[in-house]
């Protein structure tokens, strides 16, 4: 039976919430979860959960927690933190992957620090899930790496390319640069040069793993359903992240009632429940720090789709083919 980890310690809404969504995930799933956190909470959360014992679900403890003000590097230091001592379970495989809502930048080194990269990734990227028109899409990075160089972008379309194949169930996926405009002239160097690196991968053929680049997509064009895979920097995605949760809570606020449900469901972060760190060699799905129950449950769940899958392994063999290693420029 597949384990999962979880950062019981991590999110505003921690333990509580976390503890909530695990329960209702092991209810669900044919799952084991290891809680990790400080047994005195976590046993206080679990106490209106009378029958958790049976649900496949375990303590781990862990004294310390990271929180949303600590440096993301003083997890290096912190082995007791809860999101380290959840990273390591994955590393010992006594779980297969492991679910976090705390410090997004401490989940993102106590994974680098415990897995490594996978051959032919220099830098991890998020990959949220997001709505359009049509069908969702995928936007990487969304705040792992804030500082890129264009081949760096070139691993996130690659890597974003596979996500969206194996959790879209996208034959081809649409991959677009997000820039300041259509023509590949326009953005900063990084986007220019980008642009060149994905139209040399874009000649290849699928199977000697060609990119299917349709060029640059400009912000207006990010929920417009024109790309499958929208791919920029770690702190250009964060921004349009939060932006646009910013218009959800607007249009929330000002609509109420009137929002249509199923729109309302479509927008809704907790939907998705949390986005996978790709490029680390090991599992991690990362949450919103404001995650639900009903946000960890379905992060949970996404933990356990992809733990029974092979993704990791068709990341790495897709990076590879791709050839584009530590820097270097596709050949041609």
């Amino acid at each position: 039976m597949v384990t999962i980890a979880v950062d019981a310690m991590g999110g505003d809404h921690a333990p509580a919430a976390v503890v909530d969504g695990a329960v209702a995930a092991a209810r669900h799933l044919a799952i084991q979860l290891a809680l990790v956190g400080r047994t005195a909470d976590l046993e206080a959360a679990l106490s209106s959960h009378h029958d958790w014992r049976q649900l496949g679900l375990r303590i781990v403890d862990a004294p310390d927690v990271i929180g949303m003000g600590d440096s993301a590097a003083s997890v290096r230091r912190r082995k007791g933190a809860s999101v380290r001592v959840a990273a390591d379970l994955v590393a010992a495989r006594e779980a297969a992957a492991f679910v976090s809502a705390g410090h997004t930048g401490a989940t993102v080194m106590a994974a680098h620090a415990a897995f490594g990269l996978i051959r032919g990734v220099d830098r991890p990227a998020l990959a949220t899930t997001i709505p359009t028109r049509d069908t969702p899409a995928v936007l990487l990075d969304s705040g792992a790496s804030v500082e890129c160089r264009p081949h760096h972008l070139l691993q996130f379309a690659v890597m974003g390319s596979v996500y969206a194949r194996v959790a879209l169930g996208i034959e081809r996926p649409r991959v677009g640069l997000l820039s300041i405009g259509e023509e590949e002239t326009k953005g900063n160097e990084l986007t220019r040069e980008a642009h060149q690196l994905f139209k040399a991968l874009a000649l290849r053929s699928p199977g000697e793993g060609g990119l299917n680049f349709i060029g640059n997509v400009e912000g207006r064009e990010i929920y417009s359903g024109r790309a499958d895979v929208i791919v920029c920097d770690g702190f250009t995605g964060n921004v349009v992240l939060k932006t646009s949760e910013g218009l959800v809570e607007l249009f929330d606020a000002a609509l109420g009632e009137d929002l249509d449900k199923a729109f309302r469901a479509r927008i809704d972060y907790a939907e998705y429940g949390g986005a996978p760190l790709l490029g680390v060699a090991g599992l991690v799905i990362v949450g919103h720090g404001r995650s639900s129950a009903r946000a960890v449950r379905n992060a949970i769940a996404l933990a356990f789709r992809f733990a029974s899958t092979d993704v990791l392994q068709r990341v790495e063999q897709e990076i590879a083919a791709a050839g584009v290693m530590t820097g270097r420029a596709p050949h041609q």
